[in-house]
């Protein structure tokens, strides 16, 4: 980048401020000398903690309650500079990746104002991080979107949580792909990934530790629906497993 066009481009504009949203990458030095005034970024954690690319997903992976928006002044670390502005907000037991997330962009917007206008006045303290405290929140690829019956249904209904509404969760239903949008945990115990029970709302698969019900789901090809809806259509049995 920094003989491309976009460097030049950047350098051209002579900015005073440079504002970089949910962007998971470093940036190197010659851009982040650019702005004459400060590097901006907009991180969707409270920093320290969930350093790195998927702070949303990661935080309903772990199943935390509280999340937020940080916004520092970019370093040539990972999410490592200091801190402007940063906002709290209350991770809800229906989130998923869509929901959070829309609302930590919109606290996002909001904070990236009030920092421009504390810089604009004069008026930005940043706060150096403490590294002692600092989490990580890497990259995920699609071994990440994974069930694995092998853990707690609570552990899996966070990884549902997280990969919704796209690109879903992943298990395997008689060969074929099955996306889990919604699911919830509930009583239950068999061997892992086998059905132990079918109602009329739907299934309930075994896990390590309890019941995992899907609430949504997506076949392979097919519409996001209720379980009831696929149960009804594709007719689960007890007994049978999921991969």
């Amino acid at each position: 980048m920094k003989s491309g066009h976009g460097f030049d481009a950047l350098a051209r504009a002579e900015a005073d401020v440079l504002a970089v949203v949910a962007y998971g990458e470093i940036l190197p030095a010659a851009i982040l000398n650019i702005p004459t005034i400060a590097p901006v970024n907009v991180h969707f954690s409270l920093l320290p903690m969930l350093r790195g690319a998927s702070p949303v997903q990661t935080a309903l992976l772990l199943g935390m309650d509280r999340t937020g928006v940080t916004t520092i002044r970019m370093d040539t670390g990972l999410d490592t500079g200091p801190i402007l502005r940063h906002r709290s907000e209350p991770i809800r037991e229906d989130d998923d990746s869509g929901s959070l997330g829309a609302r930590l962009s919109r606290i996002g917007a909001d904070l990236l104002v009030e920092t421009l206008d504390d810089l604009s006045a004069g008026q930005a303290s940043p706060i150096p991080q403490d590294d002692s405290l600092a989490t990580y929140a890497p990259k995920l690829g699609p071994a990440d979107r994974r069930l694995a019956w092998s853990e707690p249904a609570g552990t899996l209904v966070n990884r549902v949580r997280a990969f919704a509404p796209d690109p879903g969760a992943a298990a395997t239903f008689r060969g074929g792909p099955l996306k889990v949008l919604r699911a919830q945990a509930v009583e239950g115990a068999g061997q892992p990934g086998v059905v132990i029970d079918v109602d009329e709302n739907g299934f309930v698969v075994a896990t390590a530790e309890g019941g995992f019900r899907p609430l949504e789901v997506a076949p392979a090809g097919g519409r996001r629906m209720s379980a009831a809806d696929f149960a009804r259509g594709h007719h689960p049995v007890r007994g049978e497993r999921l991969e």
